[in-house]
């Protein structure tokens, strides 16, 4: 990640956009770097107009978009604090702007506030020579005023704190010539006094280059010259300066480019080798130069993200020991070769089935270390989801309630989100939030039949099961508990029971068919959520007979001690009516 922060040092001044209703202010600080991890680097309570103990109660983060955490921020003081020594040329290399960029986010309610700390040089480097010591190798019928190229030293500083200047060790010869080219200074050894080898075939020089800083810092290399005898022509390359541009993850043995030089003499004088002139290490395990072709082909890793550009000094040598140079600049072609990033900030893995819609469930951002279109993402959620996400133009995503949730219908959701880059081929990346639906008590008891018919034969025990009613509540725990009573204000009310964890219903006393032959009750069904839901159900006993009673003759009437008496006419015919006898039973069929 830190890769991906140098290779976009060029977008220094970020602008803070965010979502409508969420506030998002930018705040610079600055620091020297080196210090010590803990150190103070600013208060932000001042400057985000917050008190003492808002942070804590806000639920700040401090959230960086690479994976070194170099600051780190105390919710109770308020002070940005360092977390880890900065080093600005290990982070920024040569950029004259080094930021890091951080983020607050308040969660409660939703704001970003961007940190921009501005890390500054010290002098804590001193200028480096790539080598104790170099060659030179000079004809002695060179004229004078000819100026040889030395080795630049580095120094990785900025501003006074890099170098300022350069000192030859005295010496009759040579004189020390600087010139600013490209933004940079170049040094040369200038021929004050013509050489001559019969009398000194050999020089040793002390080139010195000085910082600006405070204290000053230097670095010395030895420069090694012999004196050679007369060869007059020295090589010269077609161009002084060559421009090409590579693609990263470009293959082993891929040619970069072909350079040339030409020389007038003959023989050995002529005969040209190439070679890499005081280049970084860097440079000569990245690449090859075929020391008789001029050929200069890839042989390591060439990756945009640790490096944009490539600048190295080619030397064409001849059989004589003349040499001339020139320089080849290759430029490196970002490709689609990192894949989006989901960086998660903040989650509620565990939502009401009543939340309202645009209910915040995650917080996150997405990166991408590649540039251009390679660099530029788009983020989705899978299709037939009750959630939606809201994006902010930096990156940032929130994932909300699109519609209505059912925990009876769906208890929970594994949302994939997918990051999609729009390089070529394009790059996709994928996070899965699992999110659980919890329950509140929106469902009603049901029972099972609009009416319950139950059957109850006369003169039965007291305590007697009748039968049992059962209701089904979708909620869950105290929400879906299910408590059954009978509704007062009838009188048959009182001839039964009911069991409130059940809905088993019992008789309470003995019944007699011939006094009541069926009666209703009303019960009622509900749930232990708060307030609780309930739904009433009509429950019909039908009593059924028993043959209890014994035929009671209505006619005659009987009479216990004497018979009874009809009177029959003397002169009473066959089938003649002499009486009708009635009699009667309480019980039925």
């Amino acid at each position: 990640m830190e890769d991906c922060f140098r290779s976009k040092q060029g977008l220094c001044f970020l602008l803070c956009l965010c979502v409508t209703d969420v506030l998002c202010v930018s705040i610079h600080y600055s620091v020297p770097e080196e210090k010590k991890s803990g150190s103070q680097v600013a208060n932000v309570l001042k400057d985000l107009k917050l008190g003492i103990g808002d942070l804590s109660a806000r639920r700040a983060r401090l959230v960086s978009k690479i994976s070194k955490q170099y600051f780190h921020l105390d919710t109770d003081s308020g002070a940005l604090l360092i977390n880890d020594k900065i080093d600005r040329e290990a982070l920024c290399g040569q950029s004259e702007l080094c930021l890091l960029q951080t983020e607050i986010v308040l969660q409660n309610p939703l704001e970003f506030h961007t940190i921009e700390v501005k890390v500054e040089d010290v002098n804590d480097n001193a200028p480096r020579f790539s080598q104790n010591d170099f060659q030179l190798e000079i004809p002695e019928n060179v004229p004078p005023n000819t100026r040889f190229p030395l080795e630049t030293a580095k120094d990785v500083d900025l501003g006074e704190n890099s170098i300022q200047n350069y000192t030859l060790s005295p010496n009759e010869h040579f004189r020390l010539g600087t010139e600013s080219k490209d933004g940079r200074k170049a040094v040369d050894l200038i021929l004050e006094k013509p050489l001559d080898r019969e009398k000194q075939p050999y020089l040793e020089l002390i080139l010195m280059a000085l910082d600006g800083g405070v204290p000053q810092r230097n670095g010395t290399i030895k420069i090694k010259i012999n004196i050679l005898d007369n060869n007059d022509n020295f090589p010269q390359f077609i161009q002084s300066e060559y421009k090409v541009r590579l693609k990263e993850n470009s293959p082993w043995n891929t040619l970069v480019y072909k350079v040339e030089a030409r020389d007038l003499d003959f023989g050995s004088n002529a005969q040209i080798t190439y070679s890499f002139h005081r280049v970084p290490e860097t440079i000569s395990n990245l690449f090859h130069l075929n020391e008789m072709t001029g050929e200069i082909t890839v042989m390591g890793e060439i990756d945009y993200e640790k490096e944009t550009s490539y600048d190295m000094s080619i030397k064409a040598t001849d059989g004589g020991g003349l040499s001339g140079h020139c320089s080849v600049l290759v430029e490196v072609e970002d490709i689609n070769d990192n894949a989006p990033e989901v960086l998660l900030i903040s989650l509620t893995d565990t939502i009401q089935e009543d939340s309202p819609l645009n209910t915040v469930v995650a917080i996150f951002s997405i990166t991408d270390c590649d540039s251009g279109d390679n660099g530029k993402t788009m983020c989705s959620v899978q299709m037939n989801l009750p959630f939606a996400l809201r994006s902010t133009k930096n990156n940032y995503y929130q994932l909300v309630i699109q519609s209505p949730l059912d925990r009876e219908r769906v208890p929970e959701y594994n949302v994939t989100i997918t990051a999609r880059d729009q390089g070529s081929p394009r790059l996709t990346s994928t996070r899965i939030i699992h999110v659980q639906i919890s329950d509140v008590n929106d469902n009603t008891p049901d029972f099972e039949k609009l009416l319950f018919e139950m059957s109850l034969q006369e003169n039965n025990i007291p305590g007697l099961l009748i039968g049992s009613v059962h209701a089904v509540d979708l909620d869950m725990e105290k929400n879906g508990k299910v408590t059954y009573t009978l509704l007062p204000g009838s009188p048959a009310a009182s001839y039964i029971s009911i069991n409130s964890e059940t809905g088993n219903m019992y008789a309470l006393r003995s019944l007699d068919y011939e006094q009541i032959k069926d009666f209703k009750v009303t019960v009622r069904a509900t749930d232990g959520g708060i307030p609780p839901l309930s739904s009433d159900v009509v429950v019909r006993v039908v009593i059924t007979d028993e043959n209890d009673n014994a035929p009671f003759f209505l006619y005659p009437l009987q009479n216990s001690t004497s018979p009874c008496n009809e009177l029959l006419p003397k002169m009473a015919e066959a089938g003649y009516l002499v009486t009708k006898v009635v009699a009667v039973d309480r019980d039925s069929g």
